[in-house]
């Protein structure tokens, strides 16, 4: 009885769903679409995706230009793919595109869209992006906590010294950095603890666990998901991402239940003389507004304490891309170029973050390592608010919008051998990754753009210019630099194989002793 029960509900919504395609498209008969290759019935032009996205939509591009219509399943899709059309989609017509689309991911990893990557447009979103830029990332608190990254980085340069002519998975290593840095900036101190394989009396039982939920967390964040393109499959799950979602939400949720006990419990020992030490206490203390246009309810806090901290700095995992690069990159640091590049990095002390506007070139490579390798290629997909129109073509309310900001930046009409990893085309230059240049839009632009871009520019720059400062690296004997680009695709684009990498120290050994 049951199976039939299935075969009956699932016979009605396939029929459901096909009188509904066939009403839109009488509706959308009225629009004038971008052009773009012939849907399938059902799947659309899902068949065309390959596993890494952003490539197979820059080869489509190239053939129906840089504004295109697709069809993910039943869901209407827009593609930019030039200069121009990030400026329209995130400038000219920002709060057109504001909007998020429901997805799987914001439902079940983030809270009910509690976070501030999925947060639809609205009051709530509003307030929250307010909080962050005003109580949370501020410059001031930045600046106040600058010691807990200058620490971190101490504590990396030891361990990498302490292996020191071995192959080093350098990945591992950037990770714990970032891991460190975010839980001590946010949770107040450090959760996971390698050397103990401990995470302060959590029901988290290594570190490789938790590291397993951060990536698992950016992975279903980025993915296609059938049943977001085609509700009528969403009950089945196909590929197994939502049952993969719940499980990651329990674990991670068992997680912040613990941090936020532990934050309350605090408040209320130390009563009138506590004070907020980390973001839970802020958020908490935040929560208890009764002034907040939008209550934030415990739900909130969690939220916000999920895909947004971690993705704030988690772009700086690309900065490694070709060791041969930075080798390279090192070497040039110096008066021959013309660059003030050597002169704050002494012999006799690491790099701090004072030191990083008096080094050009290192700015410069991390400019074209973000050209090259933006950390999410398409941007997170936006959703329009209303009919708009460009260029003679209309764009309907209800469309998902992406930006390939990974193929505007291999754009020959923007970028002189897009191709060939040469930072020197950003010395002098004025091009930025703020979010006013649209040829390099790494963290985004307007008023959806990573609210962590000072965090997270701040970590790649420190991290990377005592990496160079400290250490001469190589490749691991038999392995060439061409075998370092594979990628595999989600919210973030790492590498498909860890860099594995060879460090010599260059200074004294008491600067390698740790903070």
């Amino acid at each position: 009885m049951e199976q039939l029960v299935a075969v009956v509900l699932t016979t009605a919504l396939f029929f459901i769903t096909i009188i509904f395609r066939l009403f839109r498209s009488y509706h959308m008969c009225k629009y004038k679409l971008p052009p773009g290759p012939h849907p399938w019935p059902v799947i659309g032009n899902l068949n065309l995706i390959g596993p890494l996205p952003h490539h197979s939509i820059q080869e489509l591009s190239q053939r129906y230009g840089p504004l295109m219509s697709l069809r993910f399943g039943s869901t209407p899709v827009v593609v930019g793919s030039s200069v121009d059309m990030a400026r329209f989609f995130l400038k000219e017509k920002d709060l057109a595109f504001i909007d998020r689309p429901r997805t799987a991911a914001g439902r079940y990893a983030t809270y009910n869209y509690c976070d501030m990557l999925w947060a639809p447009y609205g009051a709530y979103w509003r307030q929250g992006r307010k909080l962050w830029q005003v109580k949370l990332l501020n410059s001031r608190r930045l600046v106040s906590l600058e010691h807990i990254r200058r620490e971190e980085v101490c504590i990396m340069l030891k361990d990498l010294h302490d292996v020191r002519g071995t192959d080093v998975a350098l990945r591992e290593h950037l990770y714990m950095l970032n891991i460190n840095v975010i839980s001590r900036m946010v949770l107040g101190r450090k959760y996971v603890v390698l050397d103990e394989g401990v995470t302060g009396g959590l029901a988290i039982t290594s570190p490789e666990e938790f590291r397993w939920m951060v990536d698992e967390m950016f992975l279903l964040n980025g993915v296609l998901n059938i049943g977001d393109m085609i509700p009528w499959l969403g009950w089945l799950d196909p590929q197994g991402y939502v049952r993969r979602m719940k499980r990651l939400a329990k674990m991670f949720d068992r997680f912040l239940e613990h941090v936020l006990d532990e934050h309350t419990e605090r408040r209320h020992r130390e009563g009138e003389a506590f004070v907020a030490k980390d973001m839970v206490d802020v958020l908490l203390e935040l929560a208890d507004n009764p002034n907040l246009e939008v209550p934030i309810q415990r739900d909130g806090v969690k939220g916000t304490l999920t895909i947004g901290p971690h993705q704030r700095c988690h772009g700086y995992r690309r900065t490694d891309h070709r060791v041969g690069h930075v080798g390279a990159a090192e070497e040039t640091q110096g008066p021959r170029q013309g660059h003030r590049g050597a002169g704050p990095c002494r012999r006799e002390r690491l790099v701090t973050e004072g030191d990083i506007l008096n080094l050009p070139y290192l700015q410069a490579i991390v400019k074209e390592t973000m050209r090259m390798h933006p950390v999410a290629p398409l941007l997170t997909p936006r959703l329009s608010r209303e009919d708009t129109s460009f260029g003679g073509y209309n764009i309907p309310a209800g469309t998902w919008v992406l930006i390939n900001v990974w193929a505007i930046g291999r754009d020959p009409k923007v970028w002189e051998s897009p191709m060939e990893f040469r930072p020197e085309r950003f010395v002098g230059s004025s091009v930025d990754v703020k979010g006013q240049d649209y040829e390099l839009l790494p963290f985004g632009s307007g008023r959806r753009m990573c609210p962590g871009i000072g965090l997270g520019l701040k970590m790649v720059y420190l991290a990377l210019a005592n990496l160079l400062h400290a250490f001469a690296w190589r490749l691991p004997d038999g392995m060439v630099a061409e075998e370092l680009s594979m990628e595999k695709y989600g919210l973030t684009v790492p590498r498909m194989i860890p860099l594995e990498a060879v460090a010599e120290p260059k200074l004294p050994a008491h600067l390698y002793s740790g903070p």
